[in-house]
C-alpha cells in the first residue's frame, strides 16, 4: 500500500446561494470591457452609477476592480510614455496594452459567469 492511497479528493466548490442576477452580471461585463476602450472612464461612471445602490453589491464590486485595475494600467502606461527617452518606453507600452487587452477579457468572461475577478496586479485605491 503507497502512502498516495489514503489521499482525499480535495472539496468541491462552494456552492452559490444566490446567483448574480443576469442584469448585474451584464453590468460587471461592461465595466471591464469598458476598460478596453475607455480606459478607467467607462468603469467610472458604472461605478458611480451604481455605487449608491446596495442591491447591485456585485456590479459595484466589479466597476470598482476594473477602474482600479484602468488605473494602473493608465499609470503604466504614463510611466512607458516618460521611459520613450530611453527607449524601453517604446517597447513596454506595447506590452502594457496586450495585458490590459487579455486581463480585461478574462475579467468579462469571469463577470458574466458571474464570478467576482480579482485582477492579478491592480492598485487598489478606489476602495
Amino acid at each position: 500500500m503507497s502512502e498516495f492511497d489514503n489521499v482525499t479528493a480535495p472539496p468541491p466548490p462552494p456552492a452559490h446561494t444566490d446567483p448574480v442576477p443576469s442584469d448585474q452580471r451584464t453590468m460587471a461585463l461592461a465595466a471591464h470591457l469598458l476598460g478596453i476602450f475607455t480606459w478607467f472612464i467607462g468603469p467610472l461612471i458604472i461605478w458611480l452609477v451604481n455605487k449608491d445602490d446596495s442591491s447591485k453589491a456585485f456590479v459595484n464590486d466589479q466597476a470598482k476592480e476594473a477602474l482600479n485595475f484602468q488605473v494602473t494600467i493608465t499609470i503604466a502606461m504614463l510611466i512607458c510614455f516618460v521611459l520613450m527617452i530611453v527607449i524601453i518606453g517604446g517597447l513596454l507600452a506595447p506590452l502594457v496594452g496586450i495585458l490590459n487587452l487579455v486581463f480585461c477579457i478574462i475579467a468579462a468572461v469571469k463577470a458574466n459567469n458571474g464570478e467576482a475577478y480579482r485582477y492579478p496586479f491592480a492598485l487598489r485605491l478606489v476602495k
